[in-house]
């Protein structure tokens, strides 16, 4: 049943529903979708600031697996303060305090001792470039800045799991796409596990190991950017991602064909950008592990984006 159908029959409106997910340690995955498809709804019952009425949401902490819907007050607090770490759209910063106090809010909450607090807070800073802004007013900040606090923040509590709503859906390109290689930069360094959320196909496409598309609270289709480019689960999904560039995603591989071709072998992982350069000199070469990429395999590939 779609959502308009459930709400007649029920009068209530579907969050999310058949939506199975699960995210590996150390890997950044991406819910995505259209405004109202389900994806803040699915994060948030991941620290329990959603119900769930049906199913389960299980957390590591530790050496154990905890039912969050299951969780009592005491563990939900324990889970929020040193296991899952939240990034909000909006900052959430405290105007009143400097940097350094909303930086070490967390660790705070935690019942860290100011000393301790502070080491990693400098840590921090200096991660996200605002060393000596420490003791400014948060308030005093740019957007961007601010949103870098959030990050730090989320960081300082070292908690292993991030998750992340829509964090620089509210800045400008550029800023935007500094923040996004600083955090993929960070998580080079401290390999969180991060659930995040976004409606950008490139953001996506640039942070997600996977991504999970929704649609109508459902996950419609979960896989790396280059299977859901080359091979999109319905028209939902090939409408989605239509307009992306295949040259930023696709390889040599997706677009290899039965045939030989003379010359070295192109890596199977060539981005499609390199390809096109050995194929300017060259109709077909070979690819690695089989087959060959011609030009008139690119040209289809990209006449049909």
């Amino acid at each position: 049943m779609e959502r308009p159908a459930i709400k007649e029959a029920t009068g209530c409106v579907l969050g999310a529903h058949n939506a199975s997910l699960s995210v590996a340690e150390g890997e950044i995955v991406v819910l995505m979708g259209l405004s109202g498809s389900g994806k803040s709804t699915l994060l948030r019952a991941v620290n329990g600031l959603n119900d769930v009425t049906r199913g389960d949401v299980r957390v590591r902490m530790g050496s154990r697996m905890v039912s969050v819907p299951d969780a009592d007050r005491a563990c939900l607090r324990a889970l929020r303060l040193g296991h899952v770490s939240m990034v909000f759209q909006q900052f959430g910063l405290l105007p009143w305090r400097s940097v350094a106090e909303n930086i070490g809010l967390g660790l705070e909450l935690a019942g860290a001792t100011p000393a301790s607090r502070r080491a990693r807070v400098d840590a921090q800073l200096a991660a996200v470039g605002l060393d000596g802004w420490a003791d400014r007013p948060v308030a005093e900040l740019s957007g961007g800045m601010q949103q870098r606090v959030g990050l730090a923040r989320a960081f300082a509590t070292e908690a292993p799991i991030l998750l992340m709503d829509e964090p620089f859906s509210a800045l400008d390109p550029l800023i935007r796409s500094r923040l996004q290689d600083e955090l993929l930069d960070l998580q080079r360094e401290s390999r969180r596990t991060i659930l995040f959320v976004s409606h950008d196909l490139d953001e996506a496409f640039k942070l997600g190991n996977r991504i999970a598309l929704m649609d109508g609270g459902r996950i419609v289709q979960t896989g790396t950017a280059r299977e859901i480019l080359a091979r999109p689960a319905n028209d939902y999904v090939a409408d989605f991602v239509s307009h992306l560039n295949p040259l930023d995603v696709l390889t040599a591989s997706d677009l290899a064909e039965a045939g030989k071709a003379d010359g070295s072998p192109l890596p199977a992982d060539m981005p499609l950008k390199q390809v096109l350069s050995a194929l300017a000199d060259n109709t077909a070469c070979p690819v690695a592990g089989g087959g060959v990429i011609t030009r008139d395999a690119v040209l289809r590939r990209l006449a049909a984006a």
